[in-house]
């Protein structure tokens, strides 16, 4: 598996909430312009991890490397100029009901650019288009389907054109037809936009589909690593009882 180097990396990552100890020393590599699948526990840290990595969470310890960079200890301003490489597609897509797809799609842009409308409305039709959903921009999320609102969230998440986009369980409760169109699309985002990306997901065969690399956290650890191929034959008995369905305990996401 060829990359250009580690684009973020968790180092020795702990945090608790109270008593309650949630990362114990992660360690986590995502190589640029490839894309991670990261499989584990339902409760295990998912939220924490990802939030991590925005630097909306400060570990207790460890480092967050984003290009390199430790994020850990950057004010409000630089933690925001970071957050500007991520793109974020969330579980239920997370649009704003009451405006319009177009308004939707546009958000980031006139939020954090100058474009003049005209070129908002140009960048909207052409995000809109790459995800497949062309001439929908007066429609409201009322009156899309959920996988149509999976795509709409993703043109959002792409309008910025980051380098980096986290996909929060984009499968989750949606049909296998309709869970296979948004796992090519993810795999399509990659390959056209040539970014990195981030993937929890409860679906074992979405992970290969999708995955240069995959991931599994357990008992708030990276176990495991390694291709697709890599995570099929590994030997580790946690990763052989998710992949066969026969968890120890409620198994889904991090």
């Amino acid at each position: 598996m060829s990359n250009t180097g580690d684009i973020i990396e968790l180092q020795d990552i702990h945090k608790s909430f109270g008593s309650q100890r949630v990362l114990k020393g992660l360690n986590l590599k995502i190589p640029k312009g490839l894309t991670t699948v990261i499989i584990g526990r339902s409760g295990g840290g998912k939220s924490v991890m990802l939030k991590h990595m925005i630097g909306l969470i400060k570990p207790d310890q460890g480092q967050v490397l984003v290009g390199g960079h430790d994020i850990v200890g950057l004010n409000d301003h630089q933690l925001n100029q970071v957050r500007r490489r991520f793109g974020m597609l969330f579980q239920e897509a997370a649009l704003f009901d009451s405006m319009t797809v177009l308004d939707n799609v546009a958000f980031p842009l006139r939020e954090h650019t100058h474009l003049t409308d005209q070129q908002v409305r140009e960048k909207v039709s052409e995000k809109l288009a790459m995800v497949g959903l062309p001439g929908v921009e007066k429609k409201m999320p009322s009156e899309l389907s959920g996988g149509m609102r999976k795509r709409v969230g993703l043109a959002r998440a792409i309008a910025l054109e980051p380098e980096i986009i986290l996909y929060d369980e984009p499968t989750t409760g949606l049909d296998p037809p309709l869970s296979a169109a948004i796992n090519r699309l993810i795999a399509d985002t990659q390959a056209k936009l040539g970014v990195t990306s981030v993937v929890i997901s409860h679906d074992i065969e979405g992970a290969y589909e999708v995955g240069h690399n995959i991931a599994m956290l357990y008992n708030g650890e990276i176990i495991v690593q390694g291709t697709p191929e890599e995570i099929r034959h590994s030997d580790n008995e946690v990763v052989q009882q998710f992949i066969h369905g026969r968890p120890e305990g409620p198994i889904d996401v991090i």
